[in-house]
């Protein structure tokens, strides 16, 4: 799974942020708050999203509706898992990561440890 793109992380967020289904038209009005953008390159953006599979889409009369297949969370931990497999030494890409977090994220982590261990995955 590759990073996001600029546009498609910005139409993903929103979609997320939103938690609810939405058209190309609705992210275009939301995303020109902030800069311009043309209608068919949010269209275009979002067919791309749907076709890597991060988003589902259904009709609503004219227009695709789309929403995300997964969480922001369960898209960031398949980065992170395949960016741990793919590396030789995970173990000693993990203690770099570990050298490199706050003491916030660190508690973070331990807590998703317990929780985890006692959800049985670990």
């Amino acid at each position: 799974m590759r990073p996001l793109g600029e546009l498609e992380a910005e139409i993903m967020n929103r979609l997320w942020a939103w938690g609810r289904a939405a058209t190309a038209r609705d992210v275009l009005t939301d995303l020109s708050k902030q800069r311009p953008v043309a209608y068919s390159t949010v269209k275009t953006v979002a067919e791309i999203l749907y076709h890597k599979g991060l988003l589902k889409r259904e009709k609503a009369g004219r227009a695709w509706v789309y929403e995300p297949t997964c969480t922001r969370q369960q898209y960031t931990a398949a980065l992170m898992r395949e960016a741990l497999g793919s590396n030789p030494d995970p173990a000693g890409a993990l203690v770099s990561f570990v050298e490199g977090i706050s003491a916030d994220e660190a508690e973070a982590l331990r807590s998703a440890l317990r929780s985890s261990k006692r959800r049985g995955g670990g």
